[in-house]
């Protein structure tokens, strides 16, 4: 990996200026002595130090950040950004393996997502069939037929025959797949939950490096780590007063007890949230800009704009004026785009070869984008994106041009950063 000449503090500073559109001393700007990232060579050129810079110009040194206050907000994804590997992958492979399914209401498959095909349903209920009564744990941890049909529509969006396990959703704000995960989690209290998210967290954060697990018939991935430099960027950031906040496509109350480690508190946390019936989770997914909603693409940003700004309705889909929007965001898959395109100083991707947002980041359109290679098994080079074809996912599920603002198309980008 070839790192680019990093610049001089002066020119750090001076470069967020441009960008922040900031002229002047900050009048939080903090001391010399104020925490700042620990140099690691695991960043990429000079993106330790523009954050640091970002850092320097925005925070508050020793301050307690919350928007409501002014502060400036961080946002961060958090499965293949905090961490390598997924939680809630990981929350799900535990439950099948230890028998935490439970039969659907009269084994009707559809009750657990609307968006479950026909054909999937189908292929569900022949393999997990008469195995519980309704409402009661199914015996996936014996029967590979029932965890084989469960993991393939989860990790494969498809049954094991083949058919296409989703359907008639928008692509740009739903997910179907990482909705049922948390739709699965029906019938369990938020404890229960938290419970198992902690025995898999355990479990996984155990495993060696590369480990893998078997889930019914199927290997799957077996281990999960926190970024040390994530974790690390962080603190740092809550130390200069900035309101960290994460915000992911996992059910909410498993980000929730991941995110308590690195210190970001409970109501800090936007997940995936299902409504309760009393003290038990349903399969009904909450709502965001009226319509059902889960933290994916610009679902994330509704999920911001009206948790944390306050946008009312179908505006919480719309961008924000720049005074109302996350000052930096952090992420690594095309389900991020949003959210991090709205930040206003910088904006961090980890590279994991998504198309769409590697052509944006590439692009830098206005030199606010930061890419590094993940922190953990970095990914070979990428042949070029296909940014001026296949650049933006559209709401069909087709992919078409990636446009900047004034219209003009994306040309194909290489990848530099790996």
């Amino acid at each position: 990996m070839t790192l680019s000449p990093s610049r001089t503090l002066a020119a750090v500073v001076a470069g967020v200026l441009a960008l922040t559109g900031c002229t002047g001393a900050h009048p939080g700007t903090p001391s010399a002595g104020c925490r700042t990232l620990a140099a690691d060579p695991g960043w990429y050129g000079d993106n330790r130090n523009r954050i640091d810079g970002m850092i320097r110009q925005l925070g508050t040194c020793g301050k307690a950040g919350s928007v409501t206050s002014g502060a400036p907000l961080a946002l961060f994804d958090w499965d293949n950004t905090m961490v390598r590997n997924d939680i809630g992958n990981a929350t799900f492979f535990w439950m099948v393996r230890n028998s935490k399914v439970r039969q659907p209401a009269n084994r009707d498959w559809t009750t657990t997502s609307g968006y479950l095909t026909p054909p999937a349903a189908a292929a569900l209920a022949a393999a997990c069939g008469e195995l519980a009564d309704p409402g009661q744990p199914l015996p996936t941890g014996a029967n590979t037929g029932c965890a084989d049909e469960l993991v393939s529509v989860y990790t494969n969006r498809e049954t094991r025959s083949g058919a296409t396990a989703f359907g008639n959703f928008n692509h740009r704000r739903m997910q179907p797949s990482d909705a049922w995960g948390a739709q699965l989690l029906a019938g369990w209290s938020d404890a229960e939950v938290t419970g198992f998210a902690a025995a898999a967290r355990q479990e996984n954060l155990d495993a060696p490096e590369k480990a893998e697990q078997t889930v019914g018939t199927s290997h799957q991935v077996g281990w999960v780590r926190y970024y040390a430099q994530m974790r690390d960027l962080v603190a740092t950031l809550q130390a200069n007063g900035f309101d960290v906040r994460v915000v992911s496509a996992s059910a909410e109350p498993i980000v929730r007890l991941w995110a308590a480690d690195v210190g970001i508190a409970a109501d800090r946390v936007m997940g995936v949230r299902t409504e309760h019936d009393g003290d038990v989770l349903t399969a009904r997914l909450a709502m965001c800009g009226g319509e059902p909603s889960i933290p994916y693409n610009e679902g994330k940003r509704c999920r911001v704009n009206e948790q944390v700004f306050g946008a009312p309705g179908a505006a919480a889909f719309q961008q924000l004026p720049q005074e109302r929007r996350q000052a930096f965001g952090a992420g690594d898959s095309d389900g991020d785009v949003t959210f991090i395109s709205d930040a206003t100083a910088l904006r961090l991707v980890l590279n994991r070869n998504q198309i769409e947002l590697m052509c944006r980041a590439y692009s830098n359109s206005d030199g606010r984008w930061l890419v590094n290679p993940t922190f953990i098994e970095p990914l070979p080079m990428s042949p070029p994106y296909p940014c001026a074809t296949q650049g933006f996912d559209v709401p069909d599920g087709g992919q078409g041009p990636l446009l900047l603002p004034d219209g003009s198309v994306v040309a194909d980008q290489p990848d530099r950063v790996y």
